[in-house]
C-alpha cells in the first residue's frame, strides 16, 4: 500500500487516543464509573453465561494454552506461504534476491492506514553497523517509546479513586513497543513480512488504560499482484488498519485525530490490545478501495477487562468473545506534485458477541458501529513537498443508543503538514469534536438520582515539533464541555505534553 502523504514520522498509538469520552463499567448492569480515558474499550456488556461442569473448565484451559493459537497460526500461515512462494517461482523471481532488490523500509509496518516512520528517521542511524547487519539477515528490529503528561488548568485537581476523565487529576502515562520484523527471504518471498511486536503500558489510573505487558502484534503479511491485493493474519490491532484515525495518516504527528472512540465500544481491537483476526484489501483502479476482516471481539467490558482475562495478549478464544466483522470503501488518492490529496471513506463494523441492551435488560448480539470521514488537502505551496499543505477533514459515527453509553460522534477538523519553511517537519493541528452520550443510559442514571451531562464538546489546539531525527514533542490544550457523562462535573480545560522516541 503507498504510504499516505508521504508521511514523515508515524509510530505508535497510544497518546494519539486523546478521546475525550470514554467510559470503564465494572459490570454492564451497574455503571460505576463513567469516565474519560485514553485507549478504554468503553463496552457495556457482560459476556454470555459460562457453562458449569467439566465442559467449562476443559475451555478455560484450551483457551489459556498459546500453543493452540501458535498451532492455528502456523498452519494458517504455511498454507498462505505455500501458495505465495509457488506464485512468486512461477514468475521466474530469482531464489536469493539481492540487497538491491531490497530495502530495509521492505521491513517496515506495511498494510495500514498509517505509516510508521521510516527508519531513516530514527535515533539509530539507518547505515550503521547494527541496521545492516540485521539487514542482511532480512530483519528489523525497533524499539518505539515515549510519555505523556495531561492535567486540568481550571479547576483543582481531585484524588485518583474520584476521577471520571482524564487530566481531572495530574495523570501522566509511558509505553515501550519493541518490534521485529522478518521479510521472509529465505523462504524465497518477496513482498511478504512476518511481523512481531510486544508492548509495555502504564499510566496513573488504571481505567484509562489498561496497564499492561503483552503481546501487540503477530501477523503474516502477503502482498499479490503488485499492491492489488494485500492480505494479513494473526493478531492484530484494528485501529492503524481501519477508519483512518491519525492526523495526516500518521501515528507520530501527535496532533490530535479522529476522538471517537464508537468504534472500539464494538469491539474492534486497538492499540495495546490485539486480536486474531484476518484481513484483506483490494486496491482498485482509479484509487478506489475495498477492505474487510474478521476479528475475534475484545472483551465486551472494556481494555482492563480484557487484559484481566487475557493477560498475554495470546488468548485465542476467551468463551462469551465472539466474530466482529469490519467492511469499508473507499477513494483515497496521495498527493503529488500535479493533485492534492483526497480521501474518502465509509465503513461498518458488526459485533455477534451478546451485549447487553439497556432498555430491555436482555442479552442480544447485533452491536454494530457505522462510519463514514473524508479529508482533503486544500493548499500545496510547493511542488516538491507534495505532502505540506493545508487540510480539512470530517467524521459521524453512529452506534445503538440501547448497548453503548456514547451513541454518536461528529468531528470537524483542519492540520498542516510543514508548518513553516524552517519546520518542514512540525505539523499543527486543531479539531472541535462533538459526541452525543446514549440517551438510555443517560436516563438511566438520573432514574438513580446522579448528575448527568447529555453531550459533550472539545476544541483542542495541538503543535507538534520535530526535534531531531526519531524525536517528537508534542503540546496542546482541549476545553471540555461536558467531559463525562456522570457525575455532571464542571468543564475543563486540559494541557498535553507528548514525548516519543523512534530507536
Amino acid at each position: 500500500m503507498t504510504e499516505r502523504r508521504g508521511v514523515r514520522a508515524a509510530s505508535q498509538d497510544v497518546w494519539l487516543f486523546q478521546a475525550q469520552f470514554k467510559v470503564a463499567f465494572s459490570s454492564s448492569k451497574e455503571p460505576l464509573n463513567l469516565a474519560t480515558s485514553e485507549y478504554s474499550h468503553c463496552g457495556t456488556a457482560t459476556g454470555e453465561p459460562r457453562p458449569k461442569g467439566g465442559r467449562r473448565e476443559m475451555r478455560k484451559r484450551i483457551g489459556r494454552i498459546p500453543g493452540r493459537m501458535l498451532t492455528l497460526l502456523v498452519l494458517l500461515c504455511t498454507g498462505i506461504m505455500s501458495h505465495a512462494a509457488s506464485k512468486d517461482a512461477g514468475d521466474g523471481l530469482p531464489d536469493s534476491p539481492t540487497l538491491a532488490q531490497r530495502t530495509i523500509e521492505d521491513l517496515n509496518y506495511r498494510g495500514g492506514d498509517a505509516a510508521m516512520p521510516p527508519f531513516s528517521d530514527s535515533i539509530i542511524d539507518v547505515h550503521s553497523a547494527y541496521r545492516q547487519a540485521m539487514l542482511r539477515k532480512g530483519l528489523a528490529f525497533r524499539v518505539i517509546s515515549g510519555m505523556q503528561y495531561t492535567q486540568d488548568t481550571m479547576n483543582a485537581p481531585v484524588a485518583t479513586d474520584q476521577q471520571v476523565y482524564v487530566g481531572q487529576g495530574p495523570y501522566a502515562s509511558t509505553f515501550a513497543q519493541p518490534i521485529l520484523s522478518w521479510d521472509l527471504r529465505q523462504l524465497h518471498m518477496r513482498n511478504a513480512q512476518l511481523y512481531m511486536g510486544a508492548v509495555w503500558n502504564w499510566m496513573t489510573w488504571n481505567p484509562a488504560g489498561p496497564k499492561t505487558l503483552q503481546l501487540w502484534a503477530l501477523y503474516y503479511y502477503k502482498e499479490f499482484g503488485k499492491d492489488r491485493v494485500e492480505l494479513k493474519t494473526g493478531y492484530i490491532a484494528h485501529n492503524m488498519n481501519f477508519v483512518g484515525m491519525f492526523v495526516g495518516g500518521s501515528t507520530a504527528t501527535g496532533s490530535p485525530g479522529v476522538y471517537a472512540v464508537l468504534p472500539f465500544e464494538v469491539g474492534m481491537s486497538y492499540f495495546p490490545l490485539t486480536a486474531p483476526a484476518f484481513d484483506v484489501r483490494v486496491n482498485g483502479p482509479r484509487h478506489w478501495y475495498a477492505k474487510g476482516a474478521a476479528q475475534r471481539s475484545i472483551d465486551p467490558n472494556g481494555g482492563p477487562a480484557e487484559v484481566a482475562r487475557n493477560h498475554t495478549g495470546f488468548r485465542f478464544d476467551p468463551h462469551g468473545d465472539k466474530l466482529v466483522l469490519i467492511g469499508e470503501g473507499g477513494y483515497e488518492r496521495a498527493s503529488s506534485g500535479h493533485a492534492l490529496e483526497r480521501w474518502l471513506r465509509g465503513g461498518y463494523i458488526h459485533n455477534s458477541t451478546r451485549m447487553v441492551n439497556e432498555a430491555t435488560g436482555q442479552l442480544q448480539p447485533g452491536n454494530y458501529c457505522g462510519y463514514v470521514l473524508m479529508d482533503g488537502q486544500v493548499t500545496q505551496p510547493d511542488e516538491a513537498q507534495p505532502a505540506h499543505g493545508v487540510y480539512l477533514g470530517g467524521s459521524y459515527m453512529t452506534v445503538p443508543e440501547a448497548m453503548n453509553a456514547y451513541s454518536r460522534y461528529y468531528e470537524a477538523r483542519m492540520y498542516k503538514e510543514g508548518t513553516f519553511r524552517s519546520r518542514p517537519g512540525d505539523v499543527f493541528a486543531a479539531v472541535a469534536s462533538r459526541t452525543q452520550y446514549s440517551p438510555v443510559f443517560a436516563d438511566k442514571l438520573v432514574s438513580q438520582g446522579k448528575t448527568v451531562w447529555r453531550g459533550g464538546t472539545t476544541l483542542t489546539g495541538n503543535y507538534l515539533f520535530r526535534v531531531s531525527p526519531g524525536s517528537y514533542v508534542s503540546v496542546g490544550m482541549t476545553y471540555l464541555y461536558g467531559p463525562a457523562i456522570t457525575p455532571r462535573v464542571p468543564n475543563a480545560l486540559t494541557a498535553l505534553a507528548n514525548w516519543t522516541w523512534f530507536f
